[in-house]
């Protein structure tokens, strides 16, 4: 019995091991492209602090930071993936995360909201709310960063 527990045990530990291998293995390519858009950023537009930073895949891939520049303006930085402009906005430029939210709901009627994300498509900042309706329906809401009035896509019932 001893070394059926022992045995049981082992494999649990090899298993935990080999689940922690492979999790690190997929999170290191997002840590590599973290670390050369937060280094173009820091070069490119003076960016000082990051606080977050999230991938956006549009039409093309965007990495999105939140930070600070040199003169203590809180920002974000779209940088696209490769080459390509880097567009940095005031936070106060911009409606919030929790306005956006409410724009959504202010429309629809989401039964949960599964993600909120800065995003870029056409070169216009955005916010994607990605939520599900009755039904269990996969939606997105895209609206704009800037003004915070104009929806720019929604793609409904998914």
């Amino acid at each position: 019995m001893k070394k059926i527990i022992i045995i049981s045990m082992i494999v649990v530990v090899v298993m935990i091991g080999l689940s922690g291998k492979v999790y690190m293995n997929a999170v290191e390519p997002v840590k590599d492209v973290k670390a050369e858009a937060v280094k173009r950023a820091e070069k490119e537009v003076n960016l000082t602090d990051t606080n977050r930073f999230s991938l956006y895949n549009g039409n093309e891939t965007i990495y999105v930071i939140d930070g600070k520049l040199k003169n203590g303006d809180d920002v974000y930085a779209w940088v696209p993936e490769g080459k390509g402009d880097i567009t940095v906005k005031k936070k106060t430029d911009g409606i919030s995360k929790e306005e956006a939210v409410q724009s959504l709901l202010n429309e629809k009627k989401p039964t949960e909201i599964i993600a909120v994300r800065l995003g870029m498509e056409k070169n216009i900042p955005l916010w994607e709310i990605s939520y599900r309706t009755k039904g269990n329906l996969l939606n997105y809401y895209m609206i704009d960063f800037e003004t915070g009035k104009e929806r720019l896509k929604i793609i409904e019932n998914l």
